[in-house]
């Protein structure tokens, strides 16, 4: 990821790479149970997120979103191989990403998720130059699957029963995608 140059500027925002000192502010809503009820992976401790989020073997970037100083959303950028067969497996290397991004419940409804994923997508495509950025969630979060589709992104996958909830039961799941010659969306 050091093709960017951080921190990068939206017309409200500013989104940077995570810094350590950065933990105590997205724990804050990462730990909430309206923010948890959705994450694939929901720590339980600020010090589990504190090892997630140092992990210096992950190749996830943390991009942190900004308003006036104050953090209020986390996007991972989680580099991916694209599918291939076995013998071009090397040409297939490191192409994709997929995103997944969280925000403060009390910085809801007002475009800054819009606008942060809508700039991660831009450095996916144009400096990082990813052919294919994915992204998958819950059925019943209705705010992450309206988001991919408010940026173009294109529902790719509808599984029935396929995710297995901390709550005990099978819910469907979405996947949307986009492709580099697809972006910016019309």
């Amino acid at each position: 990821m050091t093709s960017i140059a951080w921190p990068v500027r939206t017309e409200r925002l500013v989104l940077r790479p995570y810094e350590s000192g950065d933990l105590d502010a997205l724990w804050a809503y990462e730990r909430l149970p309206e923010v948890q009820q959705w994450l694939g992976w929901a720590p339980k401790t600020a010090d589990e997120l504190r090892t997630a989020m140092d992990d210096e073997a992950s190749a996830t970037t943390h991009v942190m979103v900004l308003l006036d100083s104050m953090i209020i959303g986390h996007i991972m950028i989680m580099p991916r191989d694209s599918w291939s067969q076995a013998d071009v497996a090397d040409r297939a290397k490191g192409l994709e990403a997929e995103l997944g991004w969280m925000f403060h419940p009390e910085h809801s409804g007002r475009g800054f998720a819009t606008e942060a994923v809508r700039a991660v997508l831009g450095l996916c495509f144009e400096a990082l130059r990813f052919r294919r950025v994915h992204a998958g969630c819950f059925a019943d979060n209705a705010a992450s699957w309206r988001l991919m589709e408010r940026l173009g992104m294109r529902r790719e996958e509808h599984s029935r029963a396929t995710a297995l909830h901390r709550d005990g039961t099978w819910h469907d799941g979405l996947t949307y995608a986009l492709l580099r010659e697809e972006w910016p969306p019309r």
